[in-house]
């Protein structure tokens, strides 16, 4: 089970305001038990196909500095991080 403290300390990491948290714990319940699902399910007669990739076929890691214009652009955003909508 899911604790509501649970949910507003998870919450309090992410740094997510969230309003009332008891809506949430509903629906982290739900989805434990989806995973709960996942975990039972008995895969081990399924064969695994594996497929490799050539290493040099994968493109280069490059860093690419962002414009730090593009802050504007945003619709919703606290200090430096960007505030997605909420999820229903």
């Amino acid at each position: 089970m899911v604790s509501e403290e649970e949910i507003s300390e998870v919450a309090k990491l992410m740094k997510i305001n969230l309003e009332d948290h008891s809506d949430h714990v509903k629906r982290v319940q739900k989805m434990l038990e989806y995973f709960d699902i996942l975990d039972n399910a008995n895969i081990e007669s399924e064969e695994i196909i594996v497929q490799e990739t050539d290493l040099g076929k994968l493109r280069d890691d490059k860093y690419i500095p962002y414009d730090k214009n593009l802050l504007k652009f945003l619709k919703s955003y606290q200090e430096k991080y960007v505030k997605a909508p909420k999820l229903n």
